[in-house]
């Protein structure tokens, strides 16, 4: 059974909304933080943003600070990504993962986390 798995993503025009959602299952159950992470073509792969389980607490890279929102559904094991005014340069693959502990600092640091999903593509046409 897959751990995480990704779904929503596809093409939008700029300025347009697009909401992704991480289903999670089995081992990722007893998890503690989710994180979105993206990766372009020939970029490094970087954090959107991430949630706490429990309570809720958010972080949020600055470049999509005011944009996008990042919520979550205890009772579906299952976390969205709301994106909203995109712009061309969010275009990525996007992708959700898993850690077992909560901490700002690190929630860009692709190691901390033990599971991920397999992406879904966005693309932002301008």
């Amino acid at each position: 059974q897959v751990p995480l798995v990704e779904s929503g993503g596809g093409l939008v025009q700029a300025g347009g909304s697009l909401r992704l959602s991480c289903a999670a299952s089995g081992r990722t159950f007893s998890s503690t933080a989710m994180g979105w992470f993206r990766q372009a073509p020939g970029k490094e792969r970087e954090v959107v943003g991430g949630i706490r389980w429990s309570g809720g607490s958010t972080y949020y890279a600055d470049a999509v600070k005011g944009r996008f929102t990042i919520s979550r559904d205890n009772a579906k094991n299952t976390v969205y990504l709301q994106m909203s005014s995109l712009k061309p340069e969010d275009t990525a693959v996007y992708y959700c993962a898993a850690r077992s502990f909560w901490t700002a600092q690190t929630m860009g640091v692709p190691s901390t986390y033990d599971y991920w999903g397999q992406g879904t593509q966005v693309t932002v046409s301008s």
